[in-house]
């Protein structure tokens, strides 16, 4: 289930993305300008983000650059939002390191198929092979390894991990891991996230003293194995 990062100031426009692309079950937060953006950012990074032109602290095209010179982020797809017809702005946009492009008005469906088409083509130029430190995550295979021994996961022990060390070193709140491996709409206790880090630690062995608790906050897995 992609999570999909709207950076959009029209609320009218916001509503029409938001309602769009939840009823395609994807994931979705909305920022209304560009600082409060780039403070999740350093928290949970998106699958795909949709940015418009004119933002009331920081134009589009500004933060495209910023995402494309950042190592973390510089693979992220990006599609822009905006009024702008001319084929200058269009095409500044894609030099500046953009995907694709929508113009407004624009329709739902074209809204999603674009979506779609650049998440497609996103997950099939990922990298199926994670590792961090001794652990292995083989998506193609759909096998993880720990210190050279094959584990056995369950489905969500699985996709867990792969969130985790998809976000290497960065720290994941137990509300951000329910809302990607469960659903935005699941309901369920947050203790539930923690049972499935303690089995999976156990299943890693050794290896699952990588995963680290921060305490108030939630879960961050790294290349060291932190002594208890």
């Amino acid at each position: 289930m992609a999570l999909i990062y709207i950076v959009e100031d029209d609320k009218s426009i916001q509503e029409i993305e938001v309602l769009a692309l939840k009823n395609s079950n994807y994931i979705v937060q909305v920022f209304d300008r560009a600082s409060t953006f780039y403070e999740k950012m350093e928290s949970v990074l998106p699958d795909l983000v949709l940015v418009d032109i004119m933002l009331p602290d920081e134009d589009g095209y500004s933060i495209v650059r910023r995402l494309r010179n950042d190592p973390k982020t510089r693979r992220i797809p990006i599609i822009i939002i905006t009024a702008k017809t001319s084929e200058m702005d269009m095409v500044k946009g894609l030099d500046d390191g953009a995907d694709d492009y929508i113009r407004k008005p624009f329709s739902v469906m074209e809204l999603l198929s674009r979506v779609r088409a650049l998440l497609r083509r996103s997950a099939e130029d990922t990298e199926v092979k994670l590792s961090v430190g001794s652990i292995t995550l083989d998506d193609e295979r759909h096998e993880v390894t720990s210190q050279e021994r094959v584990v056995t996961l369950t489905l969500k022990e699985y996709e867990l991990l792969h969130y985790l060390m998809h976000n290497e070193d960065i720290v994941l709140t137990r509300e951000n891991i329910m809302r990607y491996v469960w659903g935005a709409d699941f309901e369920m206790e947050s203790r539930t996230v923690d049972m499935h880090i303690k089995t999976l630690r156990q299943k890693l062995g050794e290896s699952g003293k990588q995963i680290r608790t921060v305490r108030g906050v939630g879960y961050v897995i790294g290349k060291d194995i932190i002594e208890t």
